[in-house]
């Protein structure tokens, strides 16, 4: 059997729905990347985003090879390894009866892991110290997001540019940094943002760390960029 690989793959989505982007990157036995990908999407969520990485990860990496994926998407991870096997007995039907969303690349990823060995590990984003190949990862589906670019080893592009400051507290701006810090369930308007005091889920189904700038959306607090989703 081929040797274990360790890779991360992630999405982005400015505006979610918004320009969109996607990316993977494999590492070598000291977890350095040594192979990536990234790729443009047009206007997609980060939903959308966060499944085609998967998808083109697993599309990559040979089915005999057992693989390790590092992610920080819950709603991604969750898709294809808990809520999966329901779905396909209700034939692609939610618990409450409605379609699977994005159920087409969901099922193609169902085929990829088919008979492959493959251990999924959540990482949770923008952490100091965090996971570097997620980072990686992150910072390269960012990229390819906002150029509307296609990127990677292959390609000869340059690595993506490392995160700003900022970055470990989700990448807002470090005006937004010295926001009053307040907990996620306080009172604020929909135009204001926040510190996290706990951890939680946004709306888009990727999780906030504490002190992480948030903003109300029509659904509780999550990702300022998420609350202009419909």
């Amino acid at each position: 059997m081929a040797e274990r690989v360790i890779a991360a793959c992630d999405g982005a989505s400015k505006g979610n729905p918004g320009p969109a982007g996607w990316a993977w990157v494999v590492a070598d036995s000291d977890e350095k990347p040594v192979q990536w990908e990234a790729g443009a999407l047009g206007t997609a969520t980060n939903n959308v985003a966060e499944l085609t990485a998967l998808e083109r990860l697993l599309s990559t990496v040979g089915p005999d090879v057992p693989l390790e994926v590092r992610m920080d998407s819950q709603y991604a991870m969750k898709a294809v390894t808990t809520w999966l096997p329901g779905w396909k007995r209700k034939g692609w039907k939610t618990a409450a009866g409605k379609p699977v969303a994005n159920q087409e690349l969901v099922a193609r990823i169902d085929a990829l892991l088919e008979g492959r060995k493959v251990e999924f590990k959540y990482v949770p984003a923008h952490q100091v110290d965090g996971d570097p190949l997620n980072d990686f990862a992150d910072r390269a589906a960012s990229q390819a997001a906002v150029a509307q670019q296609d990127a990677g080893s292959a390609l000869g592009s340059p690595e993506p540019p490392p995160s700003s400051p900022s970055a470990a507290s989700g990448g807002r701006p470090k005006a937004a940094a010295k926001k009053k810090s307040a907990s996620a369930s306080g009172s604020g308007s929909s135009s204001r943002t926040l510190k996290a005091k706990f951890p939680g889920r946004c709306r888009c189904g990727r999780s906030y760390a504490a002190g992480e700038d948030i903003a109300k959306n029509p659904d509780g607090w999550g990702h300022p960029e998420c609350r202009v989703q419909a």
